[in-house]
């Protein structure tokens, strides 16, 4: 197991933000992670978990403990069933269920980040989310001191959230496994409105694996969530900010304000939620409190690709960003009374 000391975190991030740890190991088998936490554990050391970085904001001090990278590598297809460890790079995971014929993923290409990391925040984009195709979760128990299996339902899943997300200090995921589609070569129905538009189907229908995986790379590259070194668009943790779900006063509350401040042939978009509740979107809400694409003057700006990216310029510090994601939630709340809540997990810092 790698040891480094005094070790930079900003580069293991996709914001490429925050000081260095005092101590920083990096695991390569399920049981030196096991190992590494149990030491931590044992000597009351804060511990700080790294995938791919891609859902860190990282104060600008650092991390006074032990930080460590989990780089397990394995990838086991048996039929339809797949089992990851948690190192595993997720845009990999992706291309390789593809290539096998296999659905239920294939519109979470592009997304950056690890394996063990998709149960946590229960990833999803573009009509997928993973809890629909996990079907348990290996992981290490902190409070048990034992390596446990959870059941899909004992996850307790729910919009970019979980069990493991609820209770941050207890679970440290070491493997994700799976239940595909093998559906002939063919996706899961498109269930994205945009996705079927550019793929030219209905929603609902089915298209060549391949060509799903593809769209959906087009759709995320063009709004800057695909990462490339070179452009400081894809300098972020992609969506910043989760979409507010609403109880039916709140919405109603909320669609009042938007008839007050847009004008009355304005309607704020809204998605079923659940009994009661409506989904709106936190990219329309920016965008209309006046955070466009681009927004902002200093190192940490809104990407140019989409309102939902915060980004780095290249130069920013930790506090630059937080300033930047401080003033929309701020400028959102005076102009529509909808609170936006982060995405991304900070670290030493709070918005």
């Amino acid at each position: 197991m790698q040891e480094l000391h005094d070790a930079p975190l900003a580069p293991l991030t996709t914001f490429r933000l925050g000081g260095p740890a005092t101590r920083l190991l990096t695991a390569t088998t399920d049981a030196e992670v096991i190992d590494a936490v149990r030491e931590a554990d044992d000597s009351a050391t804060p511990l700080l978990l790294i995938g791919g970085g891609s859902n860190l904001v990282i104060g600008d001090k650092g991390f006074d403990g032990t930080a460590l990278v989990i780089a397990t590598k394995g990838f086991a297809l048996d039929g339809t069933r797949l089992e990851l460890a948690a190192g595993e790079v997720w845009t990999d995971v992706v291309a390789r269920t593809v290539e096998a014929g296999l659905a239920g993923v294939e519109c979470l290409a592009g997304i950056p980040g690890s394996a063990g990391a998709t149960p946590v925040q229960n990833v999803g984009a573009y009509g997928q989310e993973v809890s629909s195709t996990i079907t348990e979760v290996v992981a290490y128990d902190r409070t048990t001191r034992e390596t446990v299996t959870l059941t899909n339902e004992q996850c307790a899943f729910s919009y970019r959230h979980s069990r493991f997300k609820a209770d941050p200090a207890r679970y440290v995921v070491l493997r994700v496994r799976f239940a595909l589609e093998d559906a002939g070569g063919l996706s899961g129905p498109v269930k994205y409105a945009e996705t079927a538009r550019v793929l030219g189907v209905a929603p609902g229908d089915r298209v060549p694996l391949a060509a799903a995986r593809e769209t959906v790379l087009k759709l995320r590259a063009g709004k800057g969530m695909v990462l490339d070194p070179e452009d400081h668009d894809t300098w972020s943790a992609g969506s910043f900010f989760t979409n507010p779900i609403l109880t039916d006063e709140e919405f109603g509350a909320f669609r009042a304000r938007v008839r007050e401040q847009c004008g009355d042939g304005v309607e704020p978009p809204a998605y079923p939620a659940g009994a009661g509740r409506t989904k709106t979107s936190a990219a329309w809400l920016i965008d209309r409190a006046g955070f466009t694409k681009g927004y902002g003057t200093g190192p940490a700006r809104i990407s140019t690709k989409h309102t939902l990216a915060l980004t780095n310029r290249g130069t920013a510090t930790t506090e630059d960003l937080l300033a930047l994601a401080r003033e929309v939630v701020t400028g959102v709340r005076e102009v529509f009374g909808v609170t936006l809540v982060n995405e991304p997990v900070t670290v030493g810092v709070d918005l």
